[in-house]
């Protein structure tokens, strides 16, 4: 492909990045530019976990190659179990994490609250002590599946740069940057977890000013729920992180058409298709 993307190849941000998640990584990287990976969200808080996929199999006679999961609800059995099934099934596997507001929050609409955020990043104090233990929390759940040998996309403070989200807009980039760095410090250094490939995901609005920087980073995306191709999400999510990632569209409504994007030059490698309501 003429101006194909020159993304690193098994050269994870983590350098203690496990066997597993380099081989994702550079399955990944090797097929970008040229293929695209369909992903699916499951909604298990609405409906059966598998309502959405079964839907997809009844139409197309086939299930996307990511499936998308949610720590929402603190299912963290059920989620982890589905996803160990995902992985040996041959399928790849994204996690994000509806994080409800520390230090107790739980759910979609506690995600919405707000926080101090300034506050939460000082250490010593018991709203940083309360985000920290709920932190530490979640690293047991995905040690679960580093011990089964599971690679996952994991992609937390999603939309951080939309004002929705206790962890985005509302606490304003600085703060977002300190938080998206004191989690990725914790998991991989403190936590030792070798599995994960971090994503970060802008909101279709992609502000200038939220990056976490190139170490800290290995696939960069946006969402929207408008209509497709996204060349111009595309190109914008490029100019922030330069050309030596894979660039997503990990979150949509309407089902992109692959050979649309890449005639219209939305070179979208990967298709993280989460849209919440397919049918």
């Amino acid at each position: 492909m003429e101006g194909k993307i020159n993304v690193k190849k098994n050269n994870l941000s983590n350098s203690n990045a496990s066997y597993e998640a380099k081989k994702l990584f550079e399955y990944i990287c090797g097929i970008y530019g040229n293929n695209i990976l369909s992903g699916q969200q499951e909604s298990d808080w609405k409906a059966p976990a598998n309502d959405e996929l079964d839907y997809i199999r009844e139409k197309t006679g086939k299930l996307p190659a990511i499936r998308g999961l949610d720590y929402i609800n603190e299912d963290y059995e059920g989620v982890n179990k589905r996803s160990i099934e995902w992985w040996e099934k041959g399928g790849i596997v994204s996690i994000c994490w509806h994080w409800g507001s520390p230090p107790n929050g739980i759910g979609y609409e506690s995600s919405k609250g707000t926080i101090n955020l300034e506050e939460a990043l000082t250490e010593g104090t018991d709203l940083y002590n309360g985000m920290i233990a709920k932190m530490d929390d979640v690293a047991k759940q995905l040690k679960k599946l580093q011990d089964a040998r599971v690679p996952i996309l994991w992609r937390p403070f999603h939309e951080f740069d939309g004002a929705w989200f206790w962890w985005g807009g509302k606490g304003g980039s600085e703060q977002f940057i300190k938080l998206w760095r004191l989690m990725y410090d914790r998991y991989t250094k403190y936590h030792g977890l070798n599995h994960l490939i971090w994503v970060l995901g802008y909101s279709g609005k992609i502000k200038n000013g939220w990056y976490p920087g190139n170490d800290y980073v290995d696939i960069a995306g946006a969402d929207t729920y408008n209509s497709v191709p996204q060349t111009e999400l595309y190109q914008k999510v490029i100019d922030i992180v330069g050309k030596k990632m894979p660039v997503a569209f990990h979150e949509c409504g309407p089902i992109p058409n692959p050979d649309e994007m890449i005639e219209n030059g939305g070179k979208m490698g990967v298709v993280f298709n989460m849209a919440y309501h397919s049918h």
